[in-house]
């Protein structure tokens, strides 16, 4: 009980960040100019607070020796509750732990080993096994956003499909750590790295993307169908996406759109200092788009981080860890690379290009209407403020081939973006859609 207690505050806080716009790409803070230097400057900011970071770490790490329970007195708990605050609050860019370590499966809690399947540089496919498990089960990969954070954001998305299905996840590697030896990644290696995902979980296998990856996901399966490739995936489901932004704008289709390409190259691109692995590789940085979603909302993070204070002051350690398990993947960001970003501001939400059937993969045009083997379930959410209603759901008439039966689409009543691929509603309501076309065309 405690644990589903813990599980659903997670979910609203998450809920919450995700309302401020982080399932979105395109920025919502202006930079000042000069902005290409600000990585460096960042850096150096950061080195400069590492060795109080190191000194907070160090007393924390005593708090759990034996001779320090004399010590455990309220003037002491809270000068480690602001040393634990102080190191909660550090942006990191490394992606958190899974936690998945079992799941129910049936009447039986089964074991999940996290195993690393496909490693190319920008990316890498996770393997959920479940070793116990011994009929095979549909194999399901599920496409992870690329807009600032990790794929650990679906870890409740991941959890759920892991009762009935064999799941995989893209990797999204930090674009920071990539050198620049390992080439450009932009729109079109992206839609390459999902075909080659794809294929690596075989035949008759299933994808579902969640938010950013909906365009380049089902220009992926058509580039597929169009070459009559054996391994195509037999459904594909699409969660609130921007398959189409001219339906149902929202702010974020706004913003993208209220600006000239020249402005996002000048104002929101930096480069990576010599330190990292991808030095010298132009990037979005990850720090500056969660800079601008914590400055929408400031003085929730504040009260926020003054409970964790006060829960770890007052002897409440289960209600700090609450805050702690949002805030630690909250400020776990990567950067994108910008090639990559400043294509999909441009191809998807400027200029629509693959619902206007102009988009093209490495000078090839896209044509959905070759998909015809490829189930197709949508979902939207009907508060969706970040994908508008409709804007998911316009891939039916781009998938003009599809056989009537082969097409789903499920409006979820009360929900928002995040709402739409977890929570409540998203396993009681929403899960059963798609494990029911997966079920249909396995």
């Amino acid at each position: 009980m405690m644990q589903r207690s813990m599980d659903g505050m997670r979910r609203r806080q998450i809920g919450a960040a995700w309302a401020d716009g982080r399932g979105a790409l395109p920025a919502v803070s202006v930079p000042p100019r000069g902005y290409g230097m600000l990585y460096s400057a960042y850096q150096t900011f950061c080195d400069a607070l590492e060795p109080s970071r190191r000194a907070a770490g160090m007393a924390l790490s005593m708090r759990g020796a034996p001779w320090m329970a004399d010590f455990q007195v309220p003037w002491m708990r809270r000068m480690l509750a602001l040393a634990d605050g102080y190191g909660l609050a550090a942006i990191t860019h490394k992606r958190p732990p899974f936690y998945i370590d079992s799941v129910d499966c049936g009447n039986a809690r089964v074991a999940v080993v996290e195993e690393e399947t496909l490693t190319l540089p920008f990316g890498r496919l996770i393997h959920f096994a479940k070793p116990d498990i011994v009929t095979p089960q549909p194999r399901m990969l599920v496409v992870a956003p690329l807009s600032g954070h990790f794929a650990t954001l679906l870890r409740g998305t991941v959890q759920t499909l892991l009762r009935d299905h064999d799941v995989y996840i893209t990797d999204w590697a930090n674009a920071r750590d990539v050198p620049m030896s390992a080439g450009r990644f932009g729109v079109d290696e992206y839609v390459d790295y999902v075909i080659r995902f794809i294929q690596e979980l075989g035949p008759r296998s299933h994808v579902l993307a969640v938010c950013q990856p909906c365009v380049p996901v089902l220009a992926a399966v058509a580039v597929m169908a169009a070459r009559n490739d054996p391994l195509q995936p037999r459904s594909m489901t699409l969660m609130g996406g921007p398959v189409d932004v001219r339906e149902s704008p929202t702010a974020v289709n706004h913003l993208a759109t209220s600006k000239p390409m020249r402005w996002f190259e000048d104002n929101l691109i930096s480069t990576v200092p010599g330190r990292h692995g991808g030095a010298g590789r132009k990037v979005y940085p990850g720090f500056m788009q969660l800079t601008a979603f914590m400055s929408m909302n400031l003085g929730r993070h504040f009260a926020q981080f003054r409970k964790f204070y006060q829960h770890l002051a007052d002897d409440e350690p289960r209600d700090a860890a609450r805050i702690r398990d949002f805030y630690e993947e909250y400020m776990a960001v990567l950067d994108l690379t910008a090639e990559f970003y400043l294509e999909t501001v441009e191809q998807i939400f400027q200029r629509a290009s693959l619902a206007r059937g102009e988009m093209r993969h490495h000078g090839v045009k896209v044509d959905c209407g070759a998909i015809r083997r490829t189930a197709l379930l949508t979902v939207e959410g009907e508060r969706d403020d970040i994908c508008g209603v409709g804007q998911t759901a316009a891939a039916h008439h781009l998938c003009s081939s599809l056989r009537p039966h082969l097409k789903r689409h499920h409006l979820q009543p009360g929900v928002g973006h995040y709402g739409v691929f977890s929570g409540s509603k998203w396993e009681r309501q929403v899960y059963p859609q798609v494990r029911s076309l997966v079920l249909a065309v396995s």
